[in-house]
């Protein structure tokens, strides 16, 4: 299992940067980086010049969740980067073969998340394009929520060639319903101990 951390709780540029860095010298696989357009979810976070900002000074791997209408456009801005995985959201109003098809293309991890009331069913079209399936285990656009275990049967309804990336309201206590999972996001729970609390997840 690797840890992604989430810098969604942040609360401004010049903490994300702090984090970042405190990141680039911690245990975490990959840095998290929510990204809201204010049109597919409620809230807006990191828009384009920022994301690519905080790509670049990071040295860890980059796990990019697009929660936003419009991917390509963010796309386009960070394919070159240092970029592992880009997930998109199954419920966007686009056609989603071309745009996984760009991520593909350039060398890049290709992911589809599904919200927390979305059946799995619709990311099965795709399934033999894409390399992970994000599951949501909050509700799309906001950090600090809850977990929901009613999210985990979409887990064994994933093939097993496909990693499974879990996000939200993952903490010591909840990680232990998501063993099964390649990749578990979390946020506000590593960012308040960050060393101390990674260790606690791999535990």
């Amino acid at each position: 299992m690797e840890i992604a951390t989430s810098i969604l709780s942040a609360k401004n540029a010049l903490e994300r940067t702090r984090i970042v860095k405190e990141l680039n010298n911690s245990d975490t696989d990959y840095i998290h980086f929510d990204v809201m357009d204010g049109k597919f979810v409620s809230k807006k976070h990191l828009c384009i010049p920022e994301l690519v900002r905080l790509i670049k000074l990071s040295t860890k791997k980059n796990d990019v969740h697009l929660m936003v209408e419009d991917p390509l456009k963010y796309i386009k801005q960070i394919k070159n980067l240092n970029v592992s995985n880009i997930t998109i959201h199954v419920e966007i109003n686009q056609a989603l073969r071309g745009i996984i098809d760009y991520i593909k293309e350039s060398n890049i991890n290709v992911g589809l998340a599904l919200d927390l009331d979305t059946n799995v069913d619709y990311i099965k079209p795709y399934l033999n394009k894409i390399d992970l399936v994000l599951i949501m285990t909050v509700k799309a656009g906001k950090g600090g929520q809850v977990f929901q275990t009613k999210a985990l049967e979409k887990i064994k309804k994933i093939p097993s060639n496909i990693k499974i990336e879990i996000d939200g309201g993952v903490n010591d206590k909840t990680v232990e319903y998501v063993k099964k999972a390649d990749i578990i996001v979390s946020g506000s729970y590593i960012l308040s101990d960050i060393e101390n609390n990674i260790k606690n997840l791999r535990q």
